[in-house]
């Protein structure tokens, strides 16, 4: 990975968005259907896109809105629809876009009140709350945001009743049903004017943010927060929980401090990525550079993506800690401190999440539940009650509220960032220290991720691999163990490899939108041997995909 010159630091004028430009494109460029990069395509965390590259605009929008309008009438689906946006310059045009055709389709939408900008675990909860004791009537979800990516970015994302991202036979059947509504160049599609839209009845006003609020000490030990007086830092990265923590601070006496609360499209006072680009991901360190700076002022400082799902935390022992360092603090904190939780809960964790959860898990007593790339594959657990704890090597997690019942079922960056002030406050050390006490029981794991190029063809044949087509019985010196293409938690494909030993692993998945594939590597042993895992892992997966092409 080659790091641009920029990252870390400033971001200069030149390399900012064109805000009036994007918009521009937003309302102006008409996708071409027939042009892959230019249809509607549902990721891991739903369509995703830019508008100066034609594959995030108005069309788009409006086609996938009355698909969801059709999955809903066919779902029989009639209760309140709650929207939320985020703070990207994409996510206000359209969220009205949005508003136009639920109208028209005379969709009840629960829209913020003040037009606050919604982070995506208050839709969630406010789905979950209102489906409460129902069974008919029920609420879905629409969020607009493309997460932590650039600021020419837009995105949209589905959550249906359950609260939780829409799975992928709920996300094909609108891909599917949009990207016709393209083709036809939008024939179907009911609209209203944005004015009439906001007027209708069916357009009303929820408060997402004190229900949210209001309801943190049912997750979070805020008595235990305060009564420590732990010193919180906090950067909203511009993004859509900007005016939460002020109001968390104030809903629960917080020794909280927001180090930056300015809302600016273009995210002008962001450090720039590893790649050169303005990017809100709280698990770069390029990107957290701001806060990183900060750390002593505070006891723990914290800051979480542009929809507010995922989370970053800085503490002074250890800086930024990488995502799966603190997944795992979390899981050996929660487990020992929620007495009300029950015995049989289990611990979900991705296939590419490091080996140290299942380590701490072990230790534990508690069963682990190993999915698939993705945060869906949490939705069912979390909202039965049935995991206690749901995270992903993204800095994605949720967990259950403190009697054990569920929180909410789509990731939350919130409420992982005020836990690392619940650890810090009842244990007197913070989330870096425990991890160092952990590896000095479990080991201490080294990881790595790299790309290498693939063709379309190789890319099919990796995502189809059957695990009799490797052919290695060693992994660097060591006994391969096991070989998966399914996931052990729930059988699902993992749309790759993953070869497991007893101090090392790799896991080999193809992009979504490049022609690569991505190896996630982990050695317990040494740097030597993570360099090994690797050279490894790159021979093992071009030999069983040669071996599939004959």
């Amino acid at each position: 990975m080659i790091i641009n010159p920029l990252a870390g630091k400033p971001a200069p004028t030149e390399i900012l968005v064109n805000v009036a430009k994007l918009v521009t494109a937003y309302y102006t460029a008409v996708p071409d259907a027939c042009v892959v990069e230019q249809k509607i395509s549902f990721g891991t965390s739903g369509h995703r896109g830019s508008a100066f590259l034609r594959s995030f605009n108005e069309w788009h929008v409006l086609a996938i809105t009355q698909a969801i309008c059709q999955y809903r009438k066919q779902r029989g689906i009639d209760g309140p629809l709650f929207l939320g946006a985020d703070t990207h310059a994409l996510s206000e045009p359209a969220c009205a876009s949005v508003l136009e055709v639920l109208a028209a389709n005379d969709v009840q939408v629960m829209l913020a009140e003040n037009d606050e900008y919604t982070p995506t675990p208050a839709v969630s909860h406010a789905i979950l709350v209102y489906n409460c004791a129902r069974d008919k009537g029920l609420a879905d979800g629409i969020v607009i945001t493309p997460s932590h990516n650039p600021p020419d970015s837009g995105g949209f994302k589905y959550n249906p009743p359950n609260g939780g991202p829409a799975d992928t036979g709920v996300t094909a059947w609108i891909e599917t049903k949009a990207n016709e509504f393209l083709k036809d160049r939008l024939q179907g599609v009911k609209r209203i004017p944005f004015e009439k839209a906001l007027r209708a009845a069916s357009t009303q006003r929820h408060d997402y943010l004190n229900t949210y609020v209001n309801d943190l000490g049912s997750v979070i030990d805020m008595q235990a927060i305060r009564g420590a007086h732990i010193g919180m830092g906090v950067d909203p990265l511009g993004g859509a929980g900007v005016h939460y923590w002020a109001a968390i601070a104030q809903r629960y006496d917080l020794k909280l401090t927001v180090v930056n609360a300015d809302v600016d499209p273009t995210f002008r006072f962001m450090a720039v990525d590893w790649d050169g680009r303005i990017r809100m991901d709280p698990s770069s360190a390029y990107a957290m550079q701001n806060l990183i700076g900060l750390k002593d002022r505070f006891d723990i400082a914290f800051a979480c993506d542009t929809d507010h799902d995922r989370h970053g935390i800085v503490t002074r022992s250890s800086g930024l800690l990488p995502a799966n360092h603190y997944l795992a603090v979390a899981i050996h904190y929660l487990f020992q401190h929620r007495p009300q939780w029950r015995n049989q809960l289990a611990v979900g964790k991705t296939i590419v999440s490091s080996q140290m959860i299942d380590r701490v898990t072990a230790k534990l007593g508690r069963k682990l539940y190993e999915v698939p790339v993705g945060f869906k594959w949490f939705v069912n657990g979390l909202r039965d009650a049935t995991l206690g704890f749901g995270g992903e090597e993204s800095a994605g997690a949720s967990f259950l509220r403190r009697d054990g019942s569920v929180w909410t079922t789509d990731k939350d960056g919130i409420a992982p960032a005020l836990l690392a002030a619940e650890i810090t406050a009842r244990t007197g050390r913070d989330p870096g220290e425990i991890y160092r006490e952990l590896t000095r029981e479990f080991g201490e794991p080294l990881t790595d991720r790299v790309e290498a190029p693939l063709s379309l063809a190789q890319k099919d044949r990796l995502a189809k691999l059957a695990p009799e087509q490797v052919r290695s019985t060693e992994l660097a010196g060591e006994k391969i163990q096991r070989i998966l293409t399914r996931a052990p938690g729930n059988g699902a494909p993992i749309d790759g490899l993953k070869v497991v030993t007893e101090n090392g692993w790799f896991a080999a998945r193809p992009s979504g939108t490049e022609n690569i594939y991505k190896i996630y590597v982990e050695s317990f042993h040494s740097q030597d041997h993570l360099h090994r895992i690797v050279e490894a892992a790159q021979e093992i997966v071009q030999d069983a995909i040669e071996m599939g092409a004959g």
